[in-house]
């Protein structure tokens, strides 16, 4: 069994859980995935790894509630435990092997939609403990549904913040955000988008025309 040592939610209907899992704790990379299941009965459900702490040896995770499965889960609280927590799952970030005397000559930014703030988090936050500079254009439909932008604030270079309804920093979509910095003499030597379809389609659109390799 896996114990739930925190469980909050951060925006309507998306929650964080920190879970007790030292193994995966030990081994997991930014970039990576577990699967959980609930109970004997419960559903297999993928999810992201948003922060982990070896010393600690626990995992935090971020979902949204879609389905019958995590509307279940979002009712587990502190002290709750997980039947199966299974991890680390899934290739790494690039960045992990990449040489990092190189990366630092790099210009990147991230541009994250909704909870695709979630992996880009992690990601983040190993470049940022490597020296590593990058900005994130993290965006949501309203304020109320922006997450860990506290969090975000600490690792990332520069932060920008957008909203679609103009609610809480820049007025428009991330895509609006980047051609504008753009459009000011920000110069980017690699992008990374994560986030609804139709957002990381647009981004692919915007950063084919700059350039960007993404």
């Amino acid at each position: 069994m896996y114990k739930i040592l925190k469980a909050e939610t951060l925006a309507a209907k998306i929650h964080l859980m920190v879970v007790h899992a030292p193994r995966v704790a030990s081994h997991c990379q930014p970039g990576q995935f577990i699967i959980v299941k609930m109970d004997e009965k419960g559903e297999r459900i993928p999810l992201t790894i948003c922060d982990y702490d070896r010393e600690e040896g626990t995992v935090t995770i971020v979902f949204q509630e879609i389905g019958a499965s995590t509307i279940k889960m979002a009712q587990l609280k502190a002290g709750d435990s997980f039947r199966d927590f299974v991890g680390p799952l899934g290739c790494p970030s690039e960045f992990v092997h990449e040489d990092i005397e190189e990366l630092k000559k790099k210009k990147m930014v991230f541009v994250a939609g909704g909870v695709g703030t979630a992996p880009v988090y992690p990601q983040v936050k190993w470049l940022h403990e490597h020296g590593v500079d990058c900005d994130v254009i993290m965006g949501s439909k309203t304020k109320d549904l922006l997450i860990l932008v506290d969090q975000m604030k600490e690792v990332a270079t520069n932060l920008y913040v957008t909203t679609d309804d103009g609610s809480y920093g820049f007025h428009g979509m991330g895509t609006n955000q980047l051609q504008e910095l753009w459009d000011a003499g920000k110069r980017y030597d690699h992008c990374v988008a994560i986030g609804p379809m139709i957002m990381m389609k647009f981004v692919c659109k915007l950063t084919k025309e700059l350039g960007i390799p993404t």
